[in-house]
């Protein structure tokens, strides 16, 4: 039977032939941040795949990871298409790259996660949070839940880590 749920909005579903995000939702349901690993690469993956990206290999096996990271890029958006988002302009999306895992398999790579900023309780950043916030910054996973059992991995400033004085920043009005 396929998950649904409604978040803010907009109907999400997970249909039943779709095992690998079923399980990912249901981890983060849990509040269990995991990753397949593929068996014959020993490497971690994300978004979860049917396959390994670098060898193809069909077995893998479902870790834990801590969701702690650094924003690697970022966008704002101040003009939602979903109607739900109007009132939360402006707000961010993050691309953070997870600590887990970073240089693998190559000095440029890590495993990227995207989210949106929100506070530590999973509600949308405030614009004074929004403006914080830049390439380097520090972020840790936030779970949000959609249904019971079913949640969606977001970001917020990690409050505990040590931030950089000053992180790169689109120009600001």
């Amino acid at each position: 039977m396929p998950v649904q749920g409604d978040y803010m909005g907009m109907m999400l579903t997970i249909d039943d032939l779709d095992g690998e995000n079923l399980d990912f939702f249901r981890y983060c349901g849990a509040r269990d941040f995991r990753l397949q690993r593929g068996k014959q690469s020993g490497l971690l993956r994300y978004p979860p795949a049917t396959a390994c990206p670098w060898t193809s290999d069909r077995e893998s096996e479902w870790v834990s990871v801590e969701g702690k990271g650094t924003v690697h890029s970022y966008a704002e958006v101040h003009h939602p298409i979903q109607p739900a988002f109007h009132d939360k302009v402006p707000y961010m999306i993050i691309l953070a790259d997870l600590d887990t895992q970073k240089g693998e398999p190559s000095a440029d790579e890590a495993i990227r996660v995207a989210g949106n900023l929100v506070t530590a309780d999973g509600e949308f950043a405030p614009p004074e949070m929004v403006k914080r916030v830049g390439i380097g910054t520090r972020v840790k996973m936030v779970f949000v839940d959609v249904v019971d059992g079913f949640a969606i991995p977001q970001w917020a400033i990690d409050e505990d880590a040590d931030q950089p004085e000053s992180p790169w920043r689109y120009p600001q009005e």
